[in-house]
């Protein structure tokens, strides 16, 4: 939903803008825009750690391994206690499920449980950590499907990604920004650091039909499929492109950094299946299906390497992965026209 004509020119914070939006719904209770506040809240404090990496003992890995088979860095679980910590007492939540941790993350005992249900990748592209490269925060929020008003379960959490009311990310990198969607456009606010305020800097984000840039890992090649080997071919050879030359290559290895670059100028990013990760990579609920709501929500396209949508996909599993191909429109249907 746009901003009330009113505003244009003004300064409008993430906060005033949410509280906008609860006007225009006549039965609103609140608590979802409480909720949003308090991601935005949670956000800011990553952000405060992120910028002092280096600086203080954040750096380097803690020795566990989680429940991917990945070490886990001190920033990660930073993050994760931090995302945990800023709402489990709010009452709005009745429960969450982290991708850094095994089982879902109940709410404690002593704190009432709400309504929505949080899925979230504490810190995406924790490999990059120590490089400075940009990384962040992606975030899924379901209303709850089991009865009553205690504690969620497994249930709330691995629901499709159609039923996602709202998704979300935030970016640490050359700026913070927060960008998400309640399923009425994809709006971005980038934080200023003088206030510390979220403000409105990307108003009704539509990604373009179509780009010139692709974002893979080229260097998993000879694991792709032919038909996939075939279609990074054809973007680098001019003389598949009627004539308007071979596509740019980006990959960061943050997929918020990545996402973030193909929403705003679009083009596609792919992490397709391959011998060793035969059922994808990329996790479902923490990664996939939130983006694949913002990218449908701009315009654009999000399916796991074949014809169907990442928002359709049932999970059967709280860390269920997917393959991923996302981006503009015209640049996934071209990828699926492709033999693969």
């Amino acid at each position: 939903m746009p901003v009330s004509s009113n505003m244009q020119g003004k300064v409008v914070t993430v906060t005033r803008y949410i509280m906008e939006m609860e006007r225009n719904i006549p039965d609103a209770t609140g608590d979802f825009s409480n909720l949003l506040s308090e991601i935005t809240l949670a956000g800011k404090m990553i952000q405060r750690e992120v910028s002092k990496a280096g600086l203080v003992d954040v750096l380097g890995k803690t020795g566990t391994v989680n429940v991917q088979g990945e070490e886990v860095m001190k920033l990660d679980a930073l993050a994760d206690r931090i995302i945990y910590q800023a709402l489990d007492h709010t009452g709005l939540l009745c429960v969450m499920a982290s991708e850094e941790e095994e089982d879902v993350l109940h709410i404690p005992p002593e704190y009432p449980c709400g309504k929505y249900v949080l899925n979230y990748d504490p810190l995406d592209g924790s490999s990059n950590i120590e490089a400075n490269v940009s990384i962040g925060t992606i975030f899924s929020i379901h209303r709850r499907v089991t009865p009553g008003n205690g504690h969620g379960t497994e249930v709330d959490c691995m629901q499709p990604g159609f039923k996602q009311v709202a998704a979300g990310y935030l970016v640490y990198g050359s700026s913070c920004m927060l960008v998400f969607t309640t399923g009425q456009g994809v709006h971005g606010f980038t934080l200023d650091p003088s206030m510390g305020e979220f403000l409105l800097s990307h108003e009704d984000i539509r990604i373009p039909g179509s780009g010139n840039i692709y974002s893979v890992n080229e260097g998993n090649r000879e694991l792709w499929s032919q038909g996939t080997k075939d279609y990074v071919d054809g973007l680098r050879d001019p003389g598949k492109r009627n004539g308007s030359g071979p596509y740019k290559s980006r990959y960061i290895g943050s997929l918020v950094a990545d996402f973030h670059r193909t929403l705003l100028y679009g083009g596609i990013f792919l992490y397709p299946s391959d011998t060793s990760s035969p059922q994808g990579k990329l996790r479902l609920l923490y990664e996939a299906a939130p983006l694949a709501f913002i990218v449908e929500q701009a315009g654009g396209m999000a399916v796991d390497g074949t014809s169907r949508r990442i928002m359709d996909i049932l999970p059967d599993e709280l860390h269920q992965r997917t393959p991923l191909v996302i981006g503009s429109r015209e640049n996934v249907e071209d990828y699926l026209k492709s033999d693969r």
